[in-house]
This record gives C-alpha cells, sequence and structure tokens, in this order.
C-alpha cells in the first residue's frame, strides 16, 4: 500500500493506493549471461507491465475513491549481480547496478466522480 500527501495550489491532497496487484508480466526479450570474474548479467527488453488497484483522495473541497489500472510498456531493464566465489560459507548473490527505462505509462482511474 502507499499512503501519503501532496501540497497543490491551496491545499494538501492526501492519497491512498491499496490492494495492489500485478495481473500481467510481459517478458519477450530475456537474456541471463555469466560475466568473467564471477557475475551474472539480465537484460530484460520490451517488456509490460499491468497493475490494478484500489485508490482514494482526498482534499479540503472533495473526496473520491475507486479502482484503477496502471500499464507500463516499453520497459527496458539490465541489472548486474555479483556472485563471490569463496568456501567461507553459502553463495550469496549482490545487486551490483541497475538501469531501467519505460517508454509509456498509461492510467486509468475509475472513481464516483
Amino acid at each position: 500500500d502507499l499512503t501519503g500527501h501532496e501540497k497543490f495550489g491551496l491545499g494538501n491532497v492526501k492519497y491512498n493506493i491499496s490492494r495492489i496487484h500485478v495481473t500481467a508480466v510481459e517478458l519477450p526479450s530475456a537474456s541471463i549471461s555469466l560475466l568473467p570474474g564471477s557475475g551474472i548479467k539480465l537484460v530484460i527488453g520490451n517488456a509490460s507491465l499491468t497493475i490494478d488497484m484500489n485508490w482514494n483522495i482526498r482534499t479540503w473541497m472533495f473526496k473520491d475513491s475507486g479502482r484503477g489500472t496502471v500499464h507500463i510498456s516499453k520497459v527496458f531493464v539490465t541489472a548486474i549481480f555479483s556472485t563471490p566465489l569463496d568456501n567461507t560459507g553459502p553463495m550469496s548473490i549482490s545487486l551490483t547496478s541497475c538501469r531501467t527505462a519505460s517508454g509509456d505509462i498509461d492510467i486509468k482511474l475509475n472513481g464516483k466522480s
């Protein structure tokens, strides 16, 4: 859940986003490769994600609530993980770097107003 407030013009807007559910994920182009020096590179291209949620907002003048859908497309991710090789304990994986970019975001809100 996400809750917070933002100041706009004449007053504050309080918001709450709840019951967030990922309803679709598409990964048309994904690859994993080993890097010299014990690392792993993950590349995801042109992915998309759809999320459904409940939302409500409240200002000094009105309040509204409803359901919403967010569709994010043209998502590109490059992540590099390090996998230190030592025999002192269980294998560990840590995120060394991560770059993301998204092209389009479509937000649809259905409410009482």
